[in-house]
């Protein structure tokens, strides 16, 4: 196995040059444990979503509840012109779907200048009823998803080397970013000022920045059952917003009921969609839920393309630490979680594992909430 994954990351094609080679079979690099459930669909939930055009009193109810309730909304009047959305996610195409020759040669799984494209490995999170041999040997074996990524890390420190980022992306990706800081610094006041403690809280505590941006092409799949584009899983941000297009693949877990299913997420034009990460589950006090999501690969024919721009602290020092906000405790209402810095909470993830979260490693127990 180890053979065949270094000779498929040797090849620079990524999983769009298993599609262009005319495999009708998925390698077992990328078969996924079992086949993937269909989604379930709640014929009660909806996505709620938030109009920003409306007045502030009518949008931060929305947001609060939105953030409570599911830990998603899909954002309209957002002010992100739909012409750079549709940009940005054009070059993604034609950069995916360029010549093998082309794209081969920024294949990497390192990144260089703040850029790297590759087909990410996902490392999954051992089984807690393992010994230490089969932990390594799970290490050592990570699933691959069936998707190819260009991920650009716009800070924090030195701006990426945009003579790095491929040609057709050169304009578009660093433009969206810059369109999007506006949006992400009103959607961090709005969260703030749900949570009861003032529009500007959480950015005078955090330095709230969308640095990192993901973009992720889908390519379509002979057996589309058997592979994952995503395994399920939470953010790590404070939140991420996610542009797509009209393919579909993105699902959430939603409970109603005492029970739970995967529901789809439909594309709708015009929109953003807007997820809870864990960091701000912490500092909400799980006042927020992080939302638990996947993509699944909904076709034979057609690829999805997809950015995600995560919102995260720019105090990223080892001396920065975090944790609920003391504005939500009270008596009867202690802290849920110690306070930890961000290099702390970036290595708990790694950690981990793909698909669970590290959450728990910083929850504080029951008994000493009771006595604080």
């Amino acid at each position: 196995m180890a053979a065949s994954l270094a000779e498929f990351h040797a090849s620079g094609a990524g999983v769009r040059g298993l599609v262009e080679s005319g495999v009708t079979a998925v390698p077992p690099l990328f078969l996924a444990p079992g086949t993937t459930p269909a989604a379930t669909t709640a014929a009660a939930f909806a996505i709620p979503s938030v109009d920003l055009s409306l007045p502030r009193s009518v949008t931060v109810p929305l947001v609060r509840e939105a953030a409570r309730s599911c830990g998603l909304l899909r954002v309209t009047n957002h002010g992100v012109t739909a012409a750079t959305v549709a940009s940005a996610v054009a070059a993604v195409r034609a950069f995916h779907e360029q010549p093998v020759a082309s794209r081969s040669a920024c294949y990497s799984l390192a990144p260089a200048g703040g850029v790297a494209y590759s087909t990410i490995p996902i490392q999954q999170a051992s089984l807690q009823e393992s010994g230490d041999q089969h932990r390594h040997a799970a290490a050592a074996s990570p699933l691959l998803p069936w998707r190819d990524s260009l991920v650009v890390r716009f800070g924090p420190g030195p701006a990426p080397d945009l003579a790095r980022l491929p040609a057709a992306c050169r304009d578009a990706l660093p433009e969206y970013q810059r369109s999007l800081t506006a949006f992400g610094k009103e959607m961090a006041g709005l969260l703030s000022e749900a949570l009861g403690v003032g529009a500007e809280r959480l950015e005078r505590a955090m330095q709230v920045e969308g640095w990192l941006m993901a973009c992720h092409y889908y390519p379509p799949c002979p057996e589309p059952e058997r592979v994952v584009g995503t395994l399920e899983h939470t953010d790590p941000s404070l939140f991420t917003v996610l542009a797509q297009d009209a393919v579909g693949g993105l699902q959430v877990w939603h409970e109603e009921g005492g029970g739970g299913g995967w529901v789809d997420v439909a594309p709708v034009a015009g929109t953003l969609l807007v997820n809870v990460g864990d960091m701000l589950k912490v500092v909400s006090n799980d006042e927020y839920k992080s939302v638990e999501h996947r993509v699944v690969i909904k076709s034979s024919k057609d690829a999805r393309v997809s950015i995600a721009v995560f919102f995260n602290p720019a105090k990223r020092d080892a001396s920065d630490v975090f944790g609920p906000l003391p504005e939500l405790l009270a008596a009867g209402r202690p802290a849920r979680y110690r306070c930890f810095s961000v290099p702390e909470f970036i290595r708990s993830r790694r950690e981990s594992g793909h698909g669970r979260s590290s959450l728990d490693l910083f929850k504080i127990a029951a008994d000493q909430r009771q006595m604080e």
